[in-house]
């Protein structure tokens, strides 16, 4: 059976889990700069501490282990360690030129992760969604303050560089393309610009994920939408599902991602924070108590594809994949003509 095909079935018939937190899990590491540098930059003229993406090709062997983490609790999806892997993003340490070498060197551990545990368990097939951040400028927003036309990004810009790194994603072999942490939905815009492009080129189009971004109580993204308008700015790509991610917990997201499933007619994710983070900036929500909130959206049928953002850990996918294991899928809607 066809990868799309497959990926289809199964979420059709329970409800997938996404893998967790990427950076949450570098940190446990403690790396230097020399870490960061590796073997293959070594002399590279500047910083590279804290540049995530990087550490594919620097060190292989963590990202490879915490796939394989995620895996182990129960994922079936995780997601390539590409969040800011675009050219815009990649600017902030100089490395605009490593973003095909960075994407491709991402999807290929996470595919050699996922199958691994595909070809232990035949019957829990995983896939490997590539993840394509909102990099680090807006569209929609000036970042002057005292000249509200300016803008710091265009939107060819945009599509240039997610163009580039989704290119090098399907080479490097992934199954979905998940556009993810949409705070400016013209920047998300311009991402599947690029992907309906790309998918129209292709015989097998890449399936679709969307998962925006609530930034505070007022159930608006940071560009200002709320979360039906942010819906019908994006529905025209037919996605896979649309979802929620980030800025807040679990407790914090729910009336979101049950006003999400309420309009959407494809399927629905929600991979919130492990809570709010704390004065240190730390995250302290629990496996279970993450697990229990994530449980209720399950029962009451807002979702069909579950994980975890800021601060989860393997043990908080496992925790929701035990509480959701045996909870009905979400139905989709019937559409009305």
């Amino acid at each position: 059976m066809q990868k799309n095909h497959l990926l289809e079935q199964l979420i059709s018939e329970r409800i997938l889990i996404l893998d967790g937190a990427m950076g949450t899990m570098i940190q446990t590491y403690k790396l230097s700069e020399e870490d960061y540098r590796g073997d293959a930059y070594r002399d590279y003229q500047h910083s590279l501490k804290g540049n995530n993406d990087l550490l594919s090709i620097t060190q292989p062997g963590i990202i490879l282990e915490i796939h394989r983490k995620f895996l182990e609790a129960g994922a079936d999806i995780i997601e390539t360690n590409t969040f800011n892997s675009t050219s815009i993003s990649m600017a902030d340490y100089h490395m605009e030129s490593e973003v095909r070498k960075i994407n491709l060197a991402a999807a290929k551990l996470a595919r050699q992760a996922a199958d691994e545990y595909t070809q232990r368990t035949p019957d829990k097939p995983r896939f490997v969604a590539g993840s394509i951040g909102p990099t680090n400028k807006t569209a929609s927003i000036s970042p002057d303050v005292n000249n509200p036309g300016f803008r710091g990004v265009t939107f060819d810009e945009l599509v240039m560089a997610y163009s580039e790194q989704i290119q090098a994603l399907a080479d490097g072999g992934v199954d979905i393309m998940l556009v993810e942490t949409v705070f400016d939905t013209l920047n998300c815009k311009a991402a599947l610009y690029a992907l309906m492009e790309f998918n129209d080129q292709r015989d097998q189009p890449f399936p679709i994920m969307i998962s925006g971004t609530i930034t505070d109580a007022s159930g608006r993204t940071l560009s200002g939408q709320t979360l039906e308008a942010f819906w019908n700015s994006v529905s025209h790509a037919q996605p896979l599902s649309v979802g929620l991610n980030c800025a807040l917990g679990a407790d914090q997201l729910r009336p979101y991602v049950e006003e999400l499933s309420d309009k959407a007619w494809c399927y629905v994710s929600a991979h919130p924070n492990a809570g709010l983070p704390n004065e240190m900036g730390e995250y302290d929500q629990s496996p279970d108590q993450m697990a229990s909130i994530i449980g209720e959206y399950a029962q009451r049928g807002f979702v069909n594809i579950v994980g975890g953002c800021c601060g989860t850990t393997p043990e908080h996918i496992a925790a929701i994949a035990k509480m959701v294991e045996n909870i009905p899928v979400r139905k989709l809607p019937e559409l009305i003509d």
